[in-house]
């Protein structure tokens, strides 16, 4: 059995067994638990009342942080030579098409935190499914990555755009932050995640549709929110 450090140890104590915290008090409690030497990452975990094995439940979406994710990330744009220019004035890392391809296909490059393309090369892109997307590295409409207007989804992307999508277990995990933010940016950041994945609720959902809700960050303790302080129709 793995030991308990001294540091864990004190986390749990700060956190109320059993007791559901607002979401305030859930972005203020979040960075005295955060014991790491490096910047640790502020995450949500929520589980919904979805059934994402039908299509017709499946939740997913993109949303821009309003005080970003505190990472850099490292954006690859596939596209034609048109739009090349387009995508290094907004800050693309990496720009081009059948290079970047072959790079992906023959020696699985994957040094990259987002993807996009345009709608007339997807034929080719599409080849990259098996590599790209176990890595939830590959572009999808429905989150801006597939689109002709490459400067803006780039931009976007640097300036803390987000993707999510519900796992096979109807969770959603994902990362709103760093420790080192202040705790009205946590909570400005959790609380919009929060509210666009409920206007997001598939109206085949029954019952209960956000079931709960943990905050923690790196090898913290999570600490559960209550749903109804987010909102009083979930």
């Amino acid at each position: 059995m793995a030991k308990v450090s001294k540091k864990r140890k004190a986390s749990e104590k700060l956190v109320e067994k059993g007791k559901a915290y607002s979401l305030a008090d859930a972005s203020k409690l979040v960075k005295q638990l955060s014991t790491t030497k490096f910047d640790s990452s502020v995450d949500l975990d929520i589980r919904l009342g979805v059934d994402p094995r039908k299509a017709n439940q499946m939740v997913r979406g993109s949303i821009t942080l309003p005080h970003g994710t505190g990472k850099t990330k490292r954006v690859l744009v596939l596209c034609t030579p048109d739009k090349e220019q387009e995508a290094r004035e907004a800050g693309a890392d990496h720009v081009g098409l059948d290079d970047y391809i072959t790079k992906i296909e023959k020696e699985g490059w994957t040094d990259i935190d987002v993807v996009i393309t345009m709608p007339s090369v997807m034929a080719k892109v599409g080849r990259l499914g098996k590599i790209l997307g176990p890595r939830n590295l590959m572009p999808n409409p429905k989150t801006g990555t597939v689109t002709m207007e490459i400067g803006k989804a780039v931009k976007d992307a640097k300036g803390g755009k987000i993707d999510f999508k519900v796992d096979k277990q109807g969770i959603i995990h994902t990362s709103i932050g760093k420790a080192s933010f202040d705790a009205n940016k946590i909570f400005g950041n959790a609380n919009e995640l929060l509210h666009t994945i409920i206007k997001l609720k598939p109206s085949s959902a029954k019952g209960t549709y956000v079931k709960s809700i943990y905050m923690s960050s790196t090898m913290s303790p999570g600490i559960l929110i209550e749903p109804k302080s987010i909102d009083s129709n979930i």
